[in-house]
């Protein structure tokens, strides 16, 4: 490894491996200017050819602008998002979905390109800042890889995760057939990325019972979640100065309790429901996919471990998901395509124990009060 580096050239050196002449797309926000400012230069000093654009900043709910997704329609070899909050939505996507061959739907042009035709590579980095990177994005990613392919191997075969935490969560999660994702810091191949900061493993539970989607047959998560770390909401992150409890009923939050924290969880949930309904209204989104999207606002779509050992809880989830003795929850889309929201809200859990149950009734701790037991 190369001495006297900064954060940025290991990302693009180590994490991307960014070649000569390849084309890479940096969009960014006016207050992550100097961030994206040095992935440019870290980028050139490869010997691509970066181009960096701007826009306002977006929250959970807003659209991206309609040259950045011009842009990346240009389907270049990397693609950063640098922005302090969401790189925006896509609303030609969600009107009329990108397709690929054989027939998965995407309602972003930035996923259909890297998980969909899997010609990109992706970095996004929502609520990046120079000290997180100074902090996190150095790190031994030799090591990291290690960790998540040990959890690769236990989750093989799991047909449910209990998860239980000192702050009262007791949450029972369906996972049969799911694949456990990674964000380890390998960005090498087309059809691959994460976030910078990396560190984590993370699984999209099975969906629940839906009389809108009959071919959903899972029972869904069932239990409580209790949120004592922090929390995404439409407009940010936020420490939490009081638990937010979630009961989960059948796969959906049914009940959230708490502060003023747990009511502004709950206003942003309603909004997105609202939302999805109107936007069908508008024909935003096509017939009868309101409905779709206005249900799973309350799908618990992820179970995320981190794993960054430099990473710790700041009121920043894209730090914050990644942290040593943590788990995270997500209301809202999953990773597998099949529960699309207006939504992603992810919430951290302090001190999980986490215990897979195997087809057979076997079970094994991966976690216990924080601890990786593997």
């Amino acid at each position: 490894m190369k001495k006297n580096r900064n954060p940025y050239e290991v990302v693009c050196e180590d994490v991307c491996k960014i070649k000569k002449d390849e084309r890479v797309l940096i969009i960014a926000n006016p207050s992550t200017a100097e961030i994206a400012q040095s992935f440019y230069e870290a980028a050139k000093a490869c010997g691509a050819l970066p181009t960096l654009m701007y826009q306002p900043e977006k929250t959970s709910f807003d659209n991206a602008n309609e040259e950045v997704l011009a842009a990346i329609k240009t389907n270049p070899d990397v693609c950063f998002s640098i922005s302090a909050i969401k790189l925006g939505k896509d609303p030609g996507g969600a009107a009329q979905p990108y397709k690929t061959d054989d027939g998965q739907e995407f309602t972003h042009i930035f996923d259909f390109l890297l998980d969909g035709k899997k010609t990109m590579r992706g970095v996004w980095t929502p609520g990046i800042s120079v000290d997180m990177m100074k902090r996190t994005a150095d790190i031994d990613y030799q090591e990291l890889r290690g960790r998540c392919k040990k959890l690769e191997g236990a989750f093989k075969g799991a047909v449910k995760v209990h998860v239980t935490a000192p702050g009262g969560t007791d949450l029972m999660v369906p996972v049969e057939g799911r694949a456990l994702l990674f964000d380890d810091g390998d960005f090498t191949s087309p059809g691959s990325g994460g976030n910078i900061p990396a560190g984590e493993v993370f699984i999209s539970p099975l969906v629940g019972k839906n009389e809108l989607e009959p071919q959903m047959d899972s029972e869904g998560c069932q239990g409580v979640i209790v949120y004592d770390g922090s929390m995404t909401f439409s407009d940010g992150d936020s420490i939490l100065e009081t638990p937010i409890t979630c009961k989960v009923s059948g796969g959906y939050v049914s009940e959230i309790s708490g502060g003023a924290e747990a009511e502004r969880l709950l206003k942003t949930i309603t909004e997105a429901e609202s939302r999805a309904i109107q936007m069908e209204k508008d024909k935003k989104l096509k017939e009868g996919q309101g409905a779709v999207y206005k249900k799973n606002a309350r799908n618990i779509g992820e179970l995320g471990i981190g794993l960054n050992p430099a990473a710790r809880i700041t009121g920043n989830m894209l730090e914050d998901e990644k942290a040593f003795h943590t788990c995270h929850f997500a209301i809202g889309e999953n990773y597998d395509n099949d529960a699309p929201s207006l939504i992603h809200l992810d919430g951290v859990v302090r001190n999980p124990t986490i215990t897979l149950i195997y087809a057979d009734g076997k079970e094994r701790a991966i976690l216990k009060e924080g601890e990786i037991v593997l």
